[in-house]
């Protein structure tokens, strides 16, 4: 494993592999910045006009994305355009990650920004860039990820150490809403997630220094060690797909920390022996 891109983020988050320009994608969601890091360029720092949560790629081109005041679109040189505030009504809310299902749709969750209320919703944002809640009762929204077939969909409440399983079908209705997996303090925080071509589910752990892979049962396939405390998410990419990408956190270390970890915040990679599915851009 090695540190692709030393960048000072704070909470970096929301890596996702870019096909059109054979790049991953990130942001820090306390920072206006996103990074964007190819083997032809290095990494390259995009200041925004302000933060945002997540960002995936458009057919039509440019992004997709949440961020503090609603779901936003992005112009390929990263100007935001405002689409709509789904939670405008609850004030400290905002959007956190975000993904895109087999069907191009885009999926985000949002969270009360303090931690401390369970006030965030999932929602499903479709092609039309109309949205619909779908699940809430949130404290800390995280993923979603979705099996091969798009027929089952994974998502987290990092705050309360669960991941959930819904069963998805082509219209995108979410349904049967069950306990995937449930862990311990001493395991680290389930955060951002990615399921891999063998429809096994990658989890970073926010201090947890680790990834793990599960099976579809829910078994334990593999630890990975990350050389840092809190990664938060995992995607995969490169031309071949045979590439794990690892975003991370340097928020809440102290200097100590800080001094033992001096890569946190930056994205790690490594080749894990798996593949990972192509994903599709949104397809609004």
């Amino acid at each position: 494993m090695e540190c692709l891109a030393d960048v000072p983020a704070v909470l970096g988050e929301g890596p996702c592999w870019v096909a059109r320009d054979q790049s991953i994608l990130w942001i820090d969601i306390n920072t206006p910045h996103v990074f964007q890091w190819s083997a032809t360029k290095g990494a390259q720092t995009h200041l925004l006009a302000e933060k945002i949560c997540s960002i995936v790629p458009r057919a039509t081109g440019g992004y997709i994305g949440a961020g503090y005041h609603g779901l936003i679109t992005l112009s390929d040189d990263f100007a935001i355009t405002h689409v709509g505030n789904p939670e405008a009504h609850i004030p400290g809310n905002r959007f956190n990650d975000g993904k895109i299902d087999r069907e191009g749709r885009f999926w985000a969750g949002t969270m009360d920004h303090a931690e401390g209320r369970d006030s965030g919703t999932l929602y499903r944002i479709d092609h039309d860039l109309s949205w619909t809640a779908i699940d809430t009762g949130y404290r800390v929204t995280n993923g979603p990820a979705f099996s091969v077939d798009g027929r089952i969909m994974y998502h987290t409440d990092s705050a309360i150490q669960r991941v959930y399983a819904f069963d998805l079908d082509a219209a995108g209705n979410a349904t049967n809403r069950r306990l995937f997996l449930q862990f311990t303090p001493d395991m680290g925080y389930p955060d951002g997630m990615t399921v891999d071509a063998e429809n096994c589910l990658w989890i970073a752990f926010w201090d947890g220094w680790c990834l793990r892979r599960f099976a579809p049962d829910g078994s334990l396939l593999a630890e990975v060690p990350v050389p840092v405390q809190k990664p938060t998410s995992v995607a995969f990419g490169g031309p071949d797909m045979d590439r794990v990408f690892i975003t991370s956190a340097a928020r809440d270390l102290s200097d100590v920390e800080r001094v033992a970890q001096p890569n946190a915040g930056g994205m790690f990679a490594f080749y894990p022996g798996a593949k990972g599915i192509a994903e599709l851009p949104f397809a609004g």
